[in-house]
């Protein structure tokens, strides 16, 4: 019966043809989340507030929420390149590069003299390419994470502003 050797044959040529596009399919790495961003900073917590909102206010962040009873402020998504705020990986060895949306929930807290101020982020590509040339897509979305920069310049502009 000749049935079994085709269907023998069918299935070693999916196989084959399914290992060649996994041979030439090049892995996605994705960059290793940090912790949530956590600092204090040294002053009462109506001064850090409005400096807080000063701080995003000048950076022209948009803000979605604005809790200041319960200490929470979130922000709407932005773009922000690739590599300054965001780290998105590579494929391969070609680092993703273009565009990520980013956006950060700020918890504030108060601790005596001083208050707790804890950044988290949520980011992902946006527009992005492998590599530094080409169009860039849309698709497929990966994850990014946080270079730490957005978090340290806010606070650092934070700490300037309490002192004034």
């Amino acid at each position: 019966m000749g049935s079994t050797t085709t269907s023998s044959f069918g299935r070693a040529a999916v196989v084959t043809a399914a290992l060649l596009v996994a041979a030439c399919a090049r892995l996605y790495v994705s960059p290793l989340a940090p912790p949530p961003h956590r600092d204090e900073i040294a002053a009462g917590y109506d001064v850090t507030w409005a400096a807080i909102v000063r701080a995003l206010a000048k950076e022209n962040v948009a803000l979605r929420a604005i809790a200041r009873d319960s200490g929470v402020i979130a922000s709407d998504d932005f773009i922000a390149p690739i590599g300054v705020y965001a780290d998105c990986g590579r494929i391969g060895d070609d680092r993703l590069e273009g565009e990520a949306l980013a956006s950060f929930t700020l918890f504030v807290e108060p601790n005596g003299t001083h208050t707790k101020v804890q950044i988290n982020a949520k980011m992902r590509t946006h527009m992005h390419r492998k590599g530094g040339s080409g169009k860039l897509h849309p698709m497929p979305v990966y994850q990014c994470a946080s270079t730490g920069r957005f978090e340290a310049n806010l606070l650092d502009t934070v700490r300037e502003l309490v002192r004034e």
